[in-house]
């Protein structure tokens, strides 16, 4: 489980339609852990949801977390929430800093593509990435300047290093990434976060997809398929040997719930990793978009909302 802070909402902002920034502090006034760009979040929100949030502040203050949360029409409670039902003052419980989208300090050349509120994360690596005096180049997709968070801020930035792509003044048109990369040298790594098809169109324009690191929202409409059909298998708690039934049609997250043994979770769609639990013992059928492949060869940790167990024993450490 992650340690966690309480924290008070300091200020809440609009920042663009839909969209509504809330900063953090610590009540006490003591210092947030530190972070880096691409690292989000988890709110506890007072309807009871864990949501996890992009960071998009100035890693160099340790006073204060901000991020910046969408409006969506088909919430399932949490971005309601947060707009409508956490007022400046109130006090929550805030995971500390997760990071599985790190900017790569090795590389010498980064092209940053965000689409919509997937500027969050790629506005803070943006501002390392400028202090740091590194090359980089931003492309900010929307459907209007409107819906367009930050876009004040990104106006500071060098004028030509920054593209900005509003669909309806490109008459819905989508950017033309292939161009993009072809302009910036084949060593680029490449960072996209928002919608699917815009990181499904990154992916396309790149002739070494290991250049393209992504942040996602949401699952893919087809996330990958085990082999063959699910079956049944059993959990098995270390520490104490409770075994548990998981069958064919269960998570393993639910039959862990149901048999009174929570486990923090937020997505249940294998993107967020808040449900992040270690293994022990067993073939791990790993369906996590969030863990690397070094993680999933490893075979010491997987997610339990969508990864299940290719062997008739799992043994997993809680």
């Amino acid at each position: 489980m992650s340690e966690n802070r309480i924290l008070r909402v300091h200020q809440k902002t609009y920042e663009a339609e839909g969209v509504t920034s809330v900063t953090l502090v610590d009540p006490t006034g003591n210092d947030l852990p530190s972070w880096e760009p691409g690292a989000h979040i988890a709110l506890h929100l007072p309807n009871g949801l864990l949501r996890e949030y992009s960071l998009c502040s100035d890693p160099s203050d340790r006073g204060r977390w901000t991020v910046a949360v969408l409006r969506k029409p088909d919430s399932r409670g949490g971005s309601v929430a947060v707009h409508d039902a956490l007022p400046v003052g109130a006090t929550l419980q805030v995971d500390v800093p997760r990071n599985a989208f790190g900017l790569d300090e090795r590389a010498e050349h980064h092209v940053l593509v965000a689409g919509g509120i997937g500027i969050t994360p790629i506005l803070a690596m943006t501002r390392r990435l400028q202090q740091q005096n590194k090359e980089w180049h931003l492309l900010y997709t929307g459907r209007s300047r409107t819906t367009m968070a930050y876009l004040e801020e990104i106006a500071g930035f060098p004028v030509d290093r920054v593209t900005i792509h509003a669909d309806d003044e490109a008459n819905g048109s989508f950017p033309d990434l292939g161009a993009l990369m072809a302009s910036h040298p084949a060593t680029a790594t490449v960072y996209c976060c928002g919608p699917e098809p815009l990181m499904n169109a990154c992916a396309e324009a790149l002739d070494d997809p290991a250049r393209l690191r992504i942040e996602r929202f949401k699952a893919p409409e087809q996330p990958v398929n085990p082999d063959g059909d699910d079956t049944a298998f059993d959990v098995v708690i270390s520490s104490n040997g409770q075994r548990i039934t998981v069958d064919a049609n269960t998570s393993v997250l639910d039959a862990l719930m149901s048999a009174g043994l929570p486990v923090p979770s937020s997505c249940t769609e294998g993107i967020c990793g808040s449900c992040e639990i270690g293994v022990v013992k067993g073939d791990v059928d790993h369906r996590d978009f969030v863990l690397s492949p070094d993680e999933h060869a490893s075979g010491t940790t997987m997610l339990p909302c969508v990864s299940r167990c290719r062997s008739a024993e799992l043994v997993i450490d809680l």
